[in-house]
């Protein structure tokens, strides 16, 4: 489930939906998390909400906290601006509950971690494997040991992800209780939403649609456009500045010959592949790709496009290069065997090694003969007939089999280090030995294996397709001619002009985004944008494969925004009112619809089936316009002036009005389903505290 998918699940400010489904796996099954908080030590305000300061460093801490968890999922330039978000919205709710005496008691903690419907992160840890049912007293012992290790990075971590950010969605869902629990519908509104719901009308009517005048017909100039905008206030104001620019782009993609280059190179390695009897000393010397996993995996575990191609090899035989992705690739069958779909064990691991978060590369912990003494005696008291789930919990250092006793149910290939899954998956159930894994020694008993298919040991070299330098500068080269000689906004149209490039508008650019729509993620452009004034040109600034110059072409500062940042909605509306006054003037003539529909060469229709509670008309689409005339008494069999709609110009006469109200039939199931309606509307209460929120925000000097 992505990001926003997530946020949204769990509320827009509760940042533990939208990260925390595999932090929780990570913070509590990785024995070797490090804690590792960046500082910045800046010790200045990075936001100000209704006058309570943010520091930097603590945002900066979540950052890395969070960036560091979801394990390079989520990118920083994602993650800030979520963090953010549930920050403000965290210190707003703290705010209200505060005036309003909310608050999360003791008991009522203990209740949602062990009640009746506990958070999913305490059902998804504390399901007991063999029944499938929520283990309560489990998590209640798991718990408890939490909050006696005060000191213990873990806790500190495990608070951050998920207690904390329950809290806080428990008080917002009592905020919002308050505000919801005040919903009424008195029975007079019910029968009037009730009766306006069941209104039918039918009308008899012309229509001119507003492409019946071509836009060459119609010029729409900026101070037309910035009266619109004043016009329609509240439909263009603006929380915040924004900026807009035209940019052209410069591309640096591979050409022709980079891959062929590539190419080449891999049909020289080739042969090289297909001698080597080390593969993984080979790949790592050679491959770009992927790290070699010299371990069998099962074939509907290999999402290879061209698998079924490389299932055919035989050991030893290569195949390639062909394109995967944006790489060239060889492969080569290394061998085949019949395999397990699935397998059941059970280990205890004696670790020797701990990856380290902010490097990801893996650090001894333990020394090889420290590591076997240690597993030798968890083996020897295994051998004495003591329980495995009691050795498992004396010896193990991984805490995701801990509290199961040590098993892994049902995985399939391809998930575990290569040792470990060869051995689940070549030997035969029964059978325990100790296996080395790059994070130590695991004694492992095979408990079962179901079903059969083959599994492949598959060697990839890869290179990737890239630019070659003299790509890269020859697009760099062209940026910046382009670049230096177009310093005035004339000039970098003239330019666009002469060379035939492409001028691109962009849609509303903030300050603190990371990303602008079209040209990609950059938030070195962004500042530069906001450095600089309408009309200048920045340099060349290398956005994916691409170079970009860009010239600022708008400033819409906070309140009304202005005609460039929303040019292409008001061009459209201001050119539409500009044609309906054509229409009426040219086609709209008549006393009759029969004389009018004569005089703008359509036909007079009928529309039998208005409904009220709907803006979409059939054959029309949405044109609230008509329905309200529809069902204006005073249009009833006379003639309405010409109006102006959202796609055309229509007149209109109303046939008459039919429908009955049916409150008394089912009337308390309407009501409470119209409260529903009302109180969804209503739990928007943190959209309307942000809102009404005095927010500074400082993310533009330190990002």
């Amino acid at each position: 489930m992505s990001l926003i998918q997530r946020i949204r699940e769990r509320a827009a400010w509760i940042i533990f939906g939208a990260i925390a489904v595999s932090l929780l796996a990570f913070i509590l099954q990785d024995y070797f998390f490090n804690k590792g908080h960046a500082s910045s030590g800046s010790g200045t305000t990075i936001a100000k909400i209704n006058g309570q300061s943010i520091d930097h460093e603590d945002f900066e801490q979540k950052v890395s906290f969070y960036e560091q968890m979801n394990n390079g999922q989520y990118s920083r330039s994602m993650l800030i601006p979520q963090i953010w978000d549930y920050m403000i919205n965290q210190a707003l709710i703290d705010q209200e509950s505060e005036k309003l005496g909310i608050a999360v008691t003791g008991n009522e903690k203990s209740d949602l971690l062990f009640g009746s419907n506990p958070p999913q992160f305490m059902q998804q840890f504390f399901t007991d494997p063999k029944t499938g049912l929520y283990d309560v007293n489990t998590a209640k012992k798991q718990i408890g040991e939490l909050k006696s290790r005060s000191n213990d990075a873990n806790v500190a971590n495990f608070q951050e992800a998920y207690i904390d950010p329950l809290i806080m969605q428990t008080k917002a869902q009592k905020y919002e209780s308050l505000i919801t629990g005040a919903v009424y519908t008195p029975k007079w509104m019910l029968e009037k939403m009730n009766a306006d719901a069941n209104s039918i009308a039918k009308a008899s009517y012309i229509y001119v649609p507003y492409s019946a005048v071509a836009d060459s017909a119609v010029k729409v100039s900026a101070d037309e456009m910035e009266a619109y905008i004043k016009k329609h206030p509240t439909q263009f104001e603006r929380d915040e500045e924004t900026r807009t620019i035209s940019y052209v782009s410069f591309n640096a993609n591979p050409s022709t010959a980079d891959s062929a280059a590539v190419r080449n190179q891999l049909n020289e390695l080739k042969p090289e592949l297909a001698a080597s009897k080390d593969e993984a000393a080979f790949l790592s010397t050679k491959s770009s790709g992927d790290s070699y996993y010299n371990g069998l995996i099962g074939g509907k575990q290999i999402k290879q496009p061209i698998k079924d191609t490389l299932f055919k090899l035989a050991p030893g035989q290569v195949y390639g290069p062909y394109i995967d992705g944006k790489n060239y690739a060889v492969a080569k069958m290394v061998s085949k065997q019949q395999i397990p779909d699935s397998a059941t064990v059970r280990h205890i691991l004696v670790a020797t090694h701990q990856q380290d978060q902010s490097s990801g590369t893996l650090m001894r912990v333990r020394d090889d003969s420290a590591a076997l003494k240690r597993l030798d005696s968890a083996i020897a008291l295994l051998k004495t007939g003591v329980p495995f789930d009691s050795v498992v919990a004396k010896y193990t250092d991984d805490p995701g089999s801990k509290t199961t006793g040590g098993r892994y149910e049902n995985f399939p290939s391809g998930q575990m280090d290569a040792n470990f899954n060869d051995f689940a998956f070549t030997g035969h159930v029964g059978e325990a030995k100790t296996v080395h894994t790059v994070f130590g020694y695991h004694y492992v008993e095979i408990l079962g294996q179901k079903g059969s298919e083959t599994g492949y040991k598959i060697a990839y070299l890869s290179k990737p397709i890239e630019a070659s330098s003299e790509t890269d500068n020859a697009a760099n080269n062209a940026a910046s001619q382009f670049a230096a000689s177009s310093r005035t906004p004339k000039a970098f149209q003239d330019n666009v002009k002469k060379d035939k490039l492409i001028a691109m508008p962009s849609q509303e650019i903030k300050e603190n985004d990371f990303t602008i729509v079209g040209p990609g993620e950059s938030r070195e452009l962004v500042k530069w944008i906001y450095d600089h004034k309408v009309g200048e040109v920045s340099d060349p600034v290398s956005i994916g494969n691409n170079y970009v110059v860009a010239m600022i072409t708008g400033i819409s500062r906070k309140g009304l925004a202005s005609p460039a940042a929303v040019q292409q909605v008001v061009e459209l509306a201001v050119r539409n009112e500009k044609k309906a006054q054509i229409i009426i003037a040219q086609k709209m003539k008549g006393s009759s619809l029969q004389e009018i529909a004569k005089s703008a060469g359509v036909e007079v229709k009928n529309a039998d089936s208005v409904s009220f509670s709907a803006f979409v008309v059939p054959a029309l689409g949405a044109e609230p316009k008509f329905v309200g005339a529809a069902f204006n008494k005073q249009l009833l069999n006379k003639i309405s002036a010409p109006v102006a709609g959202q796609m055309g110009v229509f007149a209109i006469s109303s046939g008459g009005v039919s429908g009955v109200s049916n409150a008394g039939q089912g009337a308390e199931a309407e009501k409470q389903q119209t409260e529903q309606m009302l109180k969804q509307q209503a739990s928007q209460a943190v959209t309307a505290l942000r809102k009404a929120a005095d927010v500074k925000d400082y993310r533009s000097k330190f990002y």
